[in-house]
């Protein structure tokens, strides 16, 4: 089941041309994940200030099918899933309105669980294989 996150576009989000800079979606998908952890009990800053580990995004993709504009309400929903011990992606769809119409845009985002110092490959942490699991059909 995904995780549904709301906000609102804001002018800020937008370039010249009055709609949301490609940018901030990920911005966006990436306030949405803060989120879920979140809703889960996780601490942002403990879990984002770990000495031991950390999270960067390997690969990022974001695809449009529809413009958004400040004021729009945007619907964000993610779907996590592990790829490995030491690694996961997230997929996110964002909407305009209402859910039940097609997306304005899917996002893609991979992550990979490095030491903090050594910057090698370590396995995921308990809590995020937890924050993982309750998103497993």
């Amino acid at each position: 089941m995904p995780f549904t996150y709301t906000r609102t576009v804001r002018f800020q989000d937008t370039d010249a041309a009055g709609v949301v800079y490609f940018a901030n979606v990920l911005a966006m998908c990436h306030e949405a994940y803060e989120a879920s952890l979140t809703a889960l009990g996780i601490n942002l800053k403990a879990f984002f200030s770990n000495p031991d580990r950390a999270l960067p995004i390997v690969y990022a993709t974001v695809d449009f099918y529809r413009p958004m504009f400040a004021g729009d309400q945007l619907t964000i929903q993610l779907i996590p899933k592990q790829l490995g011990a030491g690694e996961f992606e997230i997929a996110y769809q964002v909407f305009s309105g209402e859910i039940t119409g097609k997306s304005a845009a899917k996002a893609l985002t991979k992550h990979v669980c490095i030491d903090a110092v050594s910057r090698t490959k370590k396995q995921l942490s308990e809590e995020l294989i937890q924050w993982l699991r309750q998103f497993e059909i």
